[in-house]
């Protein structure tokens, strides 16, 4: 039986069932019924954000906040991301600017922001990587230095806590992905986490058509509604959510245990001040030290069941869409981690023998 490179976190079919249960009863099915307003309150608590709003995936969470601060001109971002962070910028008419990442943690290089800030710039879209949070108070400074927004990227760090503070409760905005992949899930959904209220406002009217009230349509907005049934898995798996983090916990730590100071091989550091959600377990392979290529790792993992991600590989500014536009020597960092990096398997449940077993097939591979 294959290892997969990550498997979605479900409750019981027995409590799911009940969870959607009243749903036959009512046939209220979308449109912020019962079980989008109990997961809206559930998130609120939890995440320890003043407001949340729910989207019916994480990438329309982050185009449409973008939408709703009306934005123009140049945003400040990273290349070392996922497809959605630079299509949500480039699909609002906004040009996106890439920053170079750090080499410790692959967050945006706060160092290197304040170079690209031009008169055109209007915002910030930092990107929180496999858990790993950006380094918070310097884009802060810098944003207020320059009067510019901050949207965070926070698909990656659901549940994760900074200096005791929930996560989404900084920037702007911060936007959450609950794609089935992530350590909460709703099956697909997403949210942004906010404070302001006028904000909030024109958030909801292009989620929900630019509707304001049952005769009034005063904006033009998109279908971004999540539905019931993903609310109802939502709140199924924020039951659950801590006991799943835990779990991941135990499988990050055997990794660790195994891998932690091998030559070669560079994992994600122990951010301080920072309660994790283990999102991610990524390995960046030095060739030249460890003896074999990222991709070979790969290949060899392949061969035996196991699946890992080139995870980010391409760079966004590299994809065949933005041909000849950007260049990816402006980002070296970002380049070469990209080329070297892997997620291994990690998920609640992978058993610590499947962990040996994948660790085992990477240090056979490693030359003496």
């Amino acid at each position: 039986m294959s290892i997969l490179v990550t498997r979605s976190s479900m409750p019981s079919y027995e409590e799911y069932c009940e969870e959607i249960k009243e749903l036959w009863e009512s046939h209220w099915l979308t449109n912020m019924g019962v079980k989008h307003k109990q997961l809206q309150a559930e998130l609120i608590k939890y995440l320890e954000v003043d407001k949340i709003d729910l989207f019916t995936n994480g990438h329309m969470a982050l185009e449409l906040s973008m939408q709703a601060m009306n934005l123009q001109g140049e945003v400040i971002t990273t290349p070392f991301t996922f497809a959605s962070t630079t299509h949500a910028i480039v699909r609002n008419g906004l040009e996106p600017v890439f920053c170079d990442v750090n080499a410790e943690d692959f967050t945006i290089d706060v160092t290197k922001i304040e170079d690209l800030i031009t008169d055109k710039t209007c915002a910030i879209v930092p990107v929180h990587v496999y858990g790993n949070i950006c380094k918070i108070e310097e884009i802060e400074h810098i944003a207020d230095k320059y009067g510019l927004k901050v949207i965070y990227d926070a698909a990656h760090t659901f549940g994760v806590k900074y200096k005791g503070k929930g996560i989404g409760s900084f920037g702007n905005a911060s936007c959450f992905s609950f794609h089935a992949t992530k350590v909460f899930n709703s099956i697909e959904g997403g949210a942004v986490c906010f404070k302001d209220k006028e904000f909030g406002l024109n958030l909801y009217r292009l989620k929900n058509f630019g509707i304001r009230g049952p005769e009034t349509v005063d904006g033009v907005g998109a279908n971004a509604k999540m539905n019931e049934f993903c609310a109802a898995m939502g709140l199924c798996n924020l039951r659950n959510i801590d006991s799943e983090i835990a779990k991941r916990e135990a499988v990050v730590k055997r990794y660790r245990s195994h891998l932690e100071y091998v030559d070669g091989l560079q994992l994600s550091p122990v951010q301080k001040d920072v309660q994790s959600n283990y999102a991610y377990f990524p390995v960046v392979f030095d060739e030249k030290v460890f003896g074999v290529s990222r991709n070979e790792v790969f290949d060899a993992l392949a061969e035996n069941g196991i699946g890992a991600r080139k995870y980010f590989y391409p760079l966004t500014n590299t994809f065949d869409c933005f041909h000849g536009k950007y260049d990816a020597s402006l980002t070296p960092v970002a380049l070469h981690i990209s080329k070297r990096v892997l997620t291994l398997p990690l998920y609640a449940d992978l058993s610590m023998e499947d962990v040996d077993k994948i660790c085992e097939v990477i240090l056979k591979l490693k030359k003496k």
